[in-house]
């Protein structure tokens, strides 16, 4: 509110008031729910005096008490206060790190000057559209529309890109860990490698096309914020590596015990149980919630039948390894058919006691 006076200084008569509103943007309340959805916490740190900022959060859906003023705790929490009123420059700062301190990932966003230190200091800085330069420099983050929709956006698309590269992660460890076991379980069943270099780098150069076209597959995004846990990943990529060894093991059984395969033959027949079974693995890791994950892009399952049909016409052909008969390939395809049913049940209880979402 402003006063509007008028007549010389020393006898002035005020002649009206003028009432200024700076309202929130139409799409915030709804934004801001959206978030909260997604599991973001959601505060106002702001200037203003506490009773302007109490209204306009009120607005937006931000309905939680107001902090009282002075000195920022060092022990506060997001979910314990909507607003932070009567705020300097370097109370902004000081909040991000009490919120970091207490074991949160902080997100501000922002537009002046100074705002530039609590951008810098946050994991997330953000400037909005209209930010100043010194605001935009310190973001990590800069929006190029009005509005909050940017944020939400790349929180979506974040958690897209996470769930891809974890997909990728859990396959890589799980297949780098049942092959070199294999090797050693091998050279114990036949005196033997059943894994030369030469079919090494050919199982390797098979898999980058498929290991590329998992960057284009549809994924799930959790409801939560995603956080690295390398030990969690690891210990499942164990879990579902031994699996993947088992059923490597159990072919290489099938093929020394039961067809009495030669030395050549059954290296062949392992580089086959190698790849069917990779592909087993890619399928059932891509959804770690679900026994049947969304539908694969057109991408994946085309490099997928492009990778089995190429380590099908080496292994018939006998290029760069011994033949075997079409009638062997279906049969281990079908091997690899139900172990990836076996590997869809046994997922779940892996990832939901080990918390990967």
């Amino acid at each position: 509110m402003l006063a509007v006076a008028f007549g010389p200084p020393a006898s002035l008569r005020l002649v009206g008031l003028i009432a200024l509103s700076d309202p929130p943007r139409a799409d915030s309340a709804r934004l801001i729910s959206e978030l909260k959805t997604l599991g973001v916490e959601t505060v106002m740190v702001t200037g203003d005096a506490p009773a302007t900022a109490a209204i306009v959060a009120g607005e937006v859906g931000l309905n939680g008490p107001t902090c009282p003023q002075g000195p920022i705790p060092e022990t506060v929490k997001p979910d314990e206060y909507s607003v932070f009123a009567s705020i300097l420059p370097e109370g902004k700062f000081n909040l991000v790190k009490a919120f970091q301190k207490n074991g949160y990932t902080v997100g501000m966003c922002g537009d002046g000057a100074n705002d530039a230190p609590a951008l810098r200091q946050a994991q997330i800085g953000i400037a909005v559209s209209t930010a100043t330069d010194v605001a935009k420099s310190a973001a990590g983050v800069v929006l190029t529309e009005a509005g909050l929709s940017g944020i939400v956006a790349a929180i979506k698309t974040g958690r897209l890109i996470f769930q891809r590269i974890l997909s990728y992660t859990l396959r890589s460890t799980t297949k780098k860990i049942a092959q070199i076991l294999l090797l050693a379980f091998g050279l114990l069943m036949t005196g033997q490698a059943v894994l030369t270099p030469l079919l090494m780098v050919i199982v390797m150069i098979s898999g980058d096309f498929l290991s590329m076209a998992f960057a284009t597959d549809r994924v799930r995004p959790s409801e939560d914020p995603n956080s690295w846990d390398i030990g969690k990943i690891t210990a499942a990529g164990v879990a579902l590596g031994l699996m993947f060894l088992s059923f490597c093991v159990a072919i290489l059984a099938v093929g020394k015990y039961k067809m009495h395969l030669d030395i050549d033959h059954l290296r062949t027949f392992c580089v086959i149980s190698v790849v069917y079974g990779s592909q087993a693995i890619t399928y059932a890791v891509r959804d770690r919630q679900h026994l049947w994950g969304l539908r694969p892009t057109g991408w994946l399952v085309m490099s997928s039948t492009a990778e089995m049909l190429f380590i099908s016409v080496l292994a018939n052909r006998g290029i760069e390894m011994s033949s075997l008969s079409v009638r062997v390939l279906c049969l281990e395809f079908l091997a690899a058919t139900a172990f990836y049913l076996v590997l869809n049940l046994a997922k779940i209880p892996v990832f939901r006691r080990l918390h990967i979402t």
